[in-house]
């Protein structure tokens, strides 16, 4: 019998790791607190599916048949029979350490408990619980459909076996999984974010444009995407987030982040899911 797999979260990073269980042949419960968002959520699974099928790349019975494999509900006890919990909500520390809370109580006791946080640290988030060797970091990146990576990080006491498990799961999906260790802001964000926020800086400074910097790393490094059009990309809030997670945790004053980037938090500029970042974006449908 296949492992039925449990997703926290309808939102941009949810129904992604829900689209791609699902199309691994996994059946999956994407759970939100929100009917909205359950119903967004699907939707865009459903219209990144016919992107594939005109693509070539998959027919409409793989699209059927990955729909099908996917139910929703507004309630958390929807994750007791899974084998894997992922957990996808907002970047928010309380938040997550309250989920996990839940989880411990509402999953089976032999289920792997698997956030997919960009920053927060794993052992905090597992010692919410009572199965901590059950807790892991499954950090996919954006979008997850397209995107091959995904971190695997260990909290101090996650087990081997866990480890190993995830690792499994990760490559049946037809991902590319990295083991890394606990620390704020894992590989990717560690190495990714002070170059976000230095382009920032730059752009406050008055050294160049949010077009130039982004048209120097693209032509000059061969980045398919400047780091101001990616940072919008993700959600200036999000960056924020991980970047003070970053500061706090490694205390480091290089990991402070830009005022520049506040401030346009503090707006409401967010990037491309606001309309508004460091570019301009089409309006944005509820």
């Amino acid at each position: 019998m296949t492992d039925r797999i449990a997703v926290i979260g309808a939102g941009q990073m949810g129904n992604g790791i829900a689209h791609v269980f699902a199309q691994g042949g996994f059946p999956v419960a994407m759970i939100d607190v929100r009917e909205a968002a359950l119903e967004k959520g699907r939707a865009t699974i459903a219209s990144n599916l016919d992107r594939q099928v005109k693509k070539g790349t998959i027919d409409a019975a793989v699209k059927e048949a990955t729909l099908g494999r996917i139910t929703t509900s507004t309630a958390l006890d929807a994750c007791a029979g899974a084998a894997l919990v992922i957990e996808a909500a907002t970047e928010n520390v309380e938040l997550k350490y309250r989920i996990f809370g839940d989880l411990d109580r509402l999953a089976a006791p032999g289920a792997i408990l698997a956030t997919n946080t960009s920053s927060i640290a794993i052992t905090e988030i597992g010692a919410r619980t009572k199965r901590p060797e059950l807790v892991i970091g499954m950090h996919f990146m954006n979008p997850v459909p397209v995107m091959q990576l995904v971190e695997v990080i260990r909290g101090i006491a996650t087990s081997d076996a866990t480890t190993a498990r995830t690792l499994e799961l990760s490559r049946a999906v037809g991902k590319t999984p990295v083991e890394v260790n606990d620390s704020p802001g894992f590989v990717a964000n560690r190495i990714l974010m002070p170059m976000i926020n230095e382009a920032i800086y730059t752009v406050m400074e008055g050294v160049a444009t949010p077009e130039a910097v982004d048209t120097v790393m693209k032509l000059g490094m061969n980045h398919p995407m400047g780091p101001l059009a990616l940072a919008d990309f993700i959600g200036l809030d999000t960056c924020l987030a991980i970047l003070e997670v970053m500061h706090a945790g490694l205390g480091d004053p290089k990991y402070r982040p830009c005022p520049l980037l506040r401030k346009y938090v503090a707006a409401g500029w967010l990037g491309k899911k606001s309309g508004r970042g460091f570019h301009t974006y089409a309006a944005v449908k509820g």
